[in-house]
């Protein structure tokens, strides 16, 4: 086995920030990367070393392979954390590090290979007797075989890429007679976004829920799971709430889906962290739809309920370590939320919202975690995504988790630009969260700027109240005062 000695993060922002810490927890030395857009961002002051790929884009610095690799033969460095976006499931990468003998802290390229096609991990996977949505898991290439396989399906059906995600290059199709025009938009998106023009038939699966397991493995042949995240509240086919576990499965089908995740890692001899997805129908039926192939963006929800650190297990698991515990040893505590804060305006359609920070406060309190990477001055990049914080609550239970979410939203101050806060704000209000009946199509079903507006105006005006009626007492509210970096498994920072 290897004791990592430096380890570098081949990202940014608060993903590079929250790799970091766990580094300085375990005693290991710490390399940062960064563009000339990110010379002054908080991860690169944070590491023992920096240093600088290139130009803004990142085609001309994170994504700069080569670069990164000789930054660590330069520099003796024994392993790469790759985050995830960038260079975190590109299998050429992957092999380019184990032909320098650096180790990546994530699974084979083989797995990544496997699992970034979706018609490749559907054949893996077939094996292994997963659920899958009823279609055809093989490319699609002419309109004959696309109206025969839609027909047995039956209307509607999506036209799906193979490669890559986000929702580019699928489309969904109502009637025979727009499935022509359809498939030659979804792969042409597809042949844009990817490269790859493949794209292949399925069943459309209406209003399902969006639940993820959490897998991780060892290079011993240990997996298990770490339970279900609900993910169900998106926009553009991207979460904005996560939460584990989800209110919807019971003991019995959170086994089935675990042990189908399971599988799905076996069918590519996975290693790490990964995520297996699935859709969940309004019977309760289940299907594989995607496995990613790195640490998700909403892992610390996991994190609060398991009470382990998932960065931690991967660099254990890279360092040769068997897995400390087995599926009989994990139990789920609690409730946790997480809500991804983004540079974008709820009450204009989330468009993007790039500018200057002038004003940032982050809650604090016990079971308040913030992943962040900005402060107040801070001007956002146009190259890179646009979420700046994952604001991240747990408690005994899900009323009093979202009681929690409620607080510290009402307690995150951002200004210059506007951000999801206000739409957090609004789920965690809304009847159909509460209840737990949501599905994917919360946004659509649910919410419109209007509503989000007439709920902030009403709050302002109750918090102009209760601030008259202190001053009038003379009373003066108890502020909490946590301290951000105190104690990993309460406020995890």
């Amino acid at each position: 086995m290897t004791a990592f000695r430096k380890i570098l993060i081949a990202n940014r922002a608060e993903i590079a920030i929250r790799v970091i810490r766990t580094c300085q927890k375990l005693g290991i030395k710490t390399v940062a990367v960064y563009s000339e857009a990110d010379r002054l961002s908080r991860h690169v002051r944070m590491a023992d070393e920096a240093f600088c790929l290139g130009a803004g884009p990142s085609s001309e610095s994170y994504l700069q392979a080569n670069k990164i690799i000789q930054i660590c033969k330069e520099n003796d460095v024994d392993a790469i954390h790759p985050g995830y976006g960038f260079l975190s499931e590109n299998a050429g990468f992957a092999r380019k590090l184990a032909d320098n003998n650096i180790t990546l802290i994530g699974p084979s390229a083989e797995a990544m290979e496997v699992m970034g096609s979706k018609l490749a991990s559907k054949e893996a996977v077939a094996k292994y007797n997963v659920p899958m949505v009823p279609g055809i898991n093989e490319a699609v290439e002419d309109i004959d075989t696309a109206m025969r396989v839609a027909k047995e399906v039956g209307f509607p059906v999506l036209v799906k890429a193979s490669a890559g995600g986000g929702g580019k290059g699928m489309r969904i199709v109502h009637e025979a007679s727009e499935l022509e025009s359809q498939m030659k938009t979804a792969i042409s998106e597809a042949e844009s976004a990817f490269g790859d023009g493949a794209v292949f038939i399925e069943r459309f699966v209406q209003n399902p829920r969006h639940i993820e397991i959490q897998v991780l493995g060892d290079n011993h042949g240990n997996i298990v799971h770490l339970f279900e995240r609900e993910c169900s509240i998106q926009r553009r086919h991207q979460k904005l709430v996560e939460e584990a576990p989800s209110v919807i499965l019971t003991p019995e089908l959170r086994a089935e889906m675990g042990a189908a995740a399971v599988n799905v890692a076996k069918a590519c001899d996975y290693s790490g962290a990964g995520t297996v997805e699935f859709l969940v129908d309004k019977d309760f039926n289940f299907y594989f739809l995607e496995m990613n192939t790195r640490l998700q963006v909403e892992h610390p929800v996991t994190e609060l309920i398991t009470g382990l650190d998932l960065v931690e297990q991967q660099i254990r698991v890279a360092e040769g370590h068997e897995l400390a515990f087995g599926q009989d040893d994990l139990s789920i505590n609690g409730h946790s939320i997480e809500l991804r804060v983004c540079a974008e305006d709820p009450f204009n359609d989330f468009l993007p919202n790039i500018g200057k920070i002038t004003t940032y406060d982050v809650p604090t309190g016990d079971n308040i975690r913030v992943d962040d990477f900005v402060e107040s001055g801070y001007e956002i990049p146009i190259y890179y995504d646009n979420m700046i914080s994952k604001l991240i609550v747990w408690a005994p239970s899900r009323i009093e988790a979202i009681e929690k979410m409620k607080d510290a939203i009402r307690n995150y101050r951002v200004e210059g630009l506007a951000t999801t806060l206000p739409f957090g704000d609004y789920v965690m209000n809304h009847p159909a969260f509460i209840s737990g009946d949501f599905d994917t199509q919360f946004i659509k079903n649910h919410y419109s700027e209007q509503d989000i507006q007439a709920a902030s105006e009403g709050e302002a005006a109750a918090a102009a109240l209760l601030a008259a009626h202190l001053m009038q007492n003379n009373d003066v509210p108890v502020m909490p005062n946590g301290d951000r970096n105190s104690n990993w498994a309460v406020n995890r920072k």
